[in-house]
């Protein structure tokens, strides 16, 4: 430790009476401090040794097709791992990472973290091609609305599968309009706004006449006596032979059938009356 001393000399004004000069002397002393640094290489610092429990569930989540249970994580363990722990330890240790590990009900599986999913997000526009039963189908709702399944089999000249207008109908191109005042009051069908919005038409009167359709080849040269095309039209209003739709009548036959319970064969044959005749 080194020391400095200073002198201070205190002179009054000449104008006054002289006066004995005073002397202050001011000792003041400078300590001095050693740091030590201690520079550590990061490069070659040896990372937290890992669980093996933490790295084979790791593994285990990574591979799995689908999220696993507590149990089942359990079975692929050493014995005597606290399977929660190792869970918790793995979910804290994803926390931060592009994927988490997430607990979705009792099972546990990898999932890409919230704030990112929005980059992974795709859309994709799925084009399926209508069966030529399904487009007959269509053009004759289009032209002859309201019309029911029996008028278009007439049209056609062939059956009408269940399922092609429920493909019309799951697509939104025609809609259920309401019931033919007739044996049976067969629903009626009409085009719906997806169906203008799709084929980019203003009112389903902008269809193609027969002119149209002869000229874009889409019908035969030779058509039979008395051929025409009809006028469309896709008033929402319902005609005379037409009674409005009632609430039962929306669902279509769309939803499953209920399951029906059958007795067992077994007891169906006992049952039956033994009449001591054997089978013929």
């Amino acid at each position: 430790m080194s020391a400095a001393a200073k002198k201070l000399k205190i002179v009054h004004n000449d104008d006054e009476p002289a006066a004995p000069v005073e002397t202050i002397e001011v000792t003041e002393t400078i300590v001095t401090e050693t740091v030590e640094i201690v520079v550590t290489d990061d490069d070659s610092a040896e990372p937290a040794p890992r669980g093996d429990e933490l790295r084979l569930l790791e593994a285990l989540l990574f591979a799995a097709g689908e999220p696993l249970d507590e149990a089942a994580l359990m079975r692929s363990l050493p014995e005597g791992v606290d399977v929660k722990d190792a869970l918790a330890r793995l979910k804290a240790e994803y926390a931060t990472r592009g994927v988490n590990l997430v607990k979705i009900g009792r099972k546990w599986t990898f999932r890409t973290a919230d704030d990112l999913s929005w980059l992974l997000t795709k859309n994709v526009t799925e084009t399926r091609k209508l069966s030529r039963a399904a487009i007959e189908t269509l053009a004759i709702v289009a032209y002859h609305q309201p019309v029911t399944r029996a008028e278009i089999e007439e049209i056609r000249g062939v059956a009408t599968a269940a399922g092609t207008l429920d493909v019309l109908l799951k697509t939104g191109w025609i809609r259920p309009r309401g019931r033919r005042k007739a044996p049976g009051r067969p629903i009626t069908y009409g085009t719906n706004e997806a169906f203008l919005s799709h084929f980019g038409l203003e009112e389903v009167a902008d269809l193609p006449g027969l002119d149209e359709l002869k000229g874009a080849g889409l019908l035969e040269g030779n058509m039979p006596s008395g051929f025409g095309v009809p006028m469309p039209s896709d008033d929402a209003t319902l005609r005379d032979d037409e009674d409005p739709l009632e609430p039962g009548d929306l669902d279509l036959g769309l939803a499953p059938a209920p399951e029906l319970e059958l007795e067992p064969p077994q007891a169906s044959a006992e049952a039956a009356p033994d009449d001591g005749e054997g089978e013929k």
